[in-house]
């Protein structure tokens, strides 16, 4: 499961705190996301707490996603754009996924295996 910026949701430490339904977990990852989100959460004003970490991943039509990807520009603008990830938009890579590739080097080499595999099964 792929998120569209290309993070590989299913791996998603707040997706699977919420699919243990544990408050334990969900401390730990608030303090780790608290700790390696940082920067973009004060962008944000947001201060992760145990009960932001409930996530049923990005792509879903849930309202029930981790606070910072309720704020999310990259999801917004998938999910406007009716894609399954960003990797099928014809605008791939844009100005919203630069800042995003510099911090998720890996997002994006998930992306770009994904937009090489459709391409080359469009040709055949």
């Amino acid at each position: 499961m792929i998120g569209f910026c290309g993070i590989v949701y299913s791996d998603c430490p707040a997706l699977l705190a919420t699919k243990k339904d544990d408050d334990a977990e969900r401390k730990r990852v608030a303090e780790l996301f608290t700790k390696e989100y940082g920067i973009e959460s004060k962008e944000y004003g947001i201060e992760f707490k145990p009960e932001d970490i409930n996530c049923e991943g990005c792509p879903s039509g849930s309202q029930c996603v981790f606070a910072y990807c309720a704020l999310c520009e990259i999801r917004k603008c998938g999910r406007g754009s009716k894609i399954k990830n960003c990797a099928d938009c014809i605008e791939y890579p844009c100005g919203k996924l630069s800042a995003f590739f510099n911090k998720y080097l890996k997002a994006k080499q998930t992306l770009d295996e994904i937009k090489g595999e459709r391409g080359s099964a469009k040709q055949a």
